[in-house]
């Protein structure tokens, strides 16, 4: 089985996560983890969660993976017990430290290693494989060769990268962002200082951005070469980017699997995907070492669009009438897609709209305001509304 496997950096998008697709998803407790800016999880959301997942016959693993000072320590082991008392499916750690406690203490914990250590080779693998580790969450710079290595050498479970945003070093070897906030990187901190621009005389931004990494045309090969679970980048992206990126994985994984993807299904996807970040996408380190196409260098253009305009909250099928939460600005005689999980993308032009009053409107331009439109094809709660960009006809 091929996981797919996606990231959540608070409640509301883990129900967007297992809705649109995902098998599992990866989080972040309050304490340990490398996303200190997400909102992350209380104990008592974990447990819930886990608890949400497991009644759906899903998975949750939970990131344990900052690069601990002795200052860190405080509290870990009963952290991890409760982990273990919740039935977390398994925790991802990059600190032998860790790795050691949850043996030493006998805490019954699957441990995923973080691709924070890096791992590119497989005399590592089996090093980590020989203190218990069960799964290999492959670097990002793992290169086609390096996997099948890996594979062989250990047979562990990998996990790979295959969707989000890459770092500009090795994971977990960066020190930009202490060096010039004083924030650390390597313990949740990250100021993202590759993402800076570096103005070059008052004429020319320098950049050391690399592009995001996008696997689209590699998934059928990556599950050829033994690579067990598909891992998505992004615990702080919002509910439409986790419901469209995790919705087109599915989508392609299960026609690769029934061996029905064609190669313009593909490149609409692919589209799709593109769209829905603000940064150029590449396969970067797979097949080959990136060069001067998969990295910024002169100036980019990073505008977010506003493509999300609306969240279904209910359909009425008699009237074929439709609740509509706004998230951006929309007009009549906008065409737009809907899409979600139980049906297939359609396209439709906004014929009218209707306030919580019975007011017709023009435009709604409120955000978050309740509105209502006719839709002959029938909709879910919880699918989405975005501006049509590409078509798959």
């Amino acid at each position: 089985m091929i996981e797919l496997l996606a990231p959540v950096g608070k409640m509301e998008n883990v129900f967007f996560a297992f809705h649109y697709g995902a098998d599992a998803i990866y989080l972040g407790g309050q304490d340990f983890s490398l996303r200190a800016n997400a909102q992350n999880f209380s104990l008592e959301e974990i447990k819930d969660t886990v608890n949400l997942a497991h009644n759906l016959g899903k998975k949750v693993y939970v990131a344990v993976n900052i690069v601990f000072h002795d200052e860190d320590y405080l509290n870990l082991e009963e952290y991890l017990q409760k982990l273990a008392d919740f039935h977390v499916d398994a925790i991802i750690a990059s600190d032998i430290s860790v790795i050691k406690l949850v043996k030493e203490k006998n805490i019954s914990l699957e441990v995923h290693l973080s691709t924070q250590a890096s791992v590119l080779n497989s005399q590592s693998a089996k090093f980590w494989q020989n203190l218990g580790v069960k799964r290999i969450v492959l670097a990002r710079e793992c290169s086609r060769e390096n996997i099948l290595k890996i594979k062989k050498t250990t047979g562990l479970d990998l996990e790979a990268f295959i969707h989000g945003a890459m770092c500009t070093s090795f994971s977990g070897k960066c020190v930009l962002s202490n060096y010039v906030t004083g924030r650390d990187a390597n313990r949740g901190g990250c100021a993202q200082i590759c993402r800076w621009n570096f103005p070059i005389e008052g004429k020319t931004d320098l950049l050391i951005t690399p592009k995001d990494l996008n696997m689209v045309s590699y998934l059928k090969d990556m599950m050829d070469i033994g690579i067990n679970s598909f891992k998505i980048e992004g615990r702080m992206r919002s509910i439409y980017y986790v419901a469209t990126v995790i919705i087109v994985y599915r989508r392609l994984i299960d026609k690769i699997l029934n061996n029905t993807l064609t190669k313009k299904e593909e490149e609409y996807y692919l589209n799709v995907l593109n769209r829905c970040a603000n940064r150029d996408s590449t396969p970067q380190f797979y097949n080959k070492l990136p060069g001067e196409k998969e990295q910024y260098f002169l100036g980019r253009d990073e505008v977010s669009n506003k493509d999300f305009l609306g969240l279904v909250l209910d359909y009425d099928e008699k009237d074929n009438l439709v609740k509509l939460e706004q998230r951006n600005y929309f007009k009549v005689g906008d065409e737009v897609q809907f899409f979600g999980p139980n049906h297939e993308t359609f396209n439709y032009i906004v014929t009218e709209i209707i306030d919580e009053n019975g007011e017709k409107l023009d435009i709604a331009r409120h955000p978050q305001m309740i509105c209502y439109m006719k839709v002959n094809q029938k909709l879910e709660k919880y699918d989405m509304m975005r501006l049509k960009v590409y078509d798959l006809k």
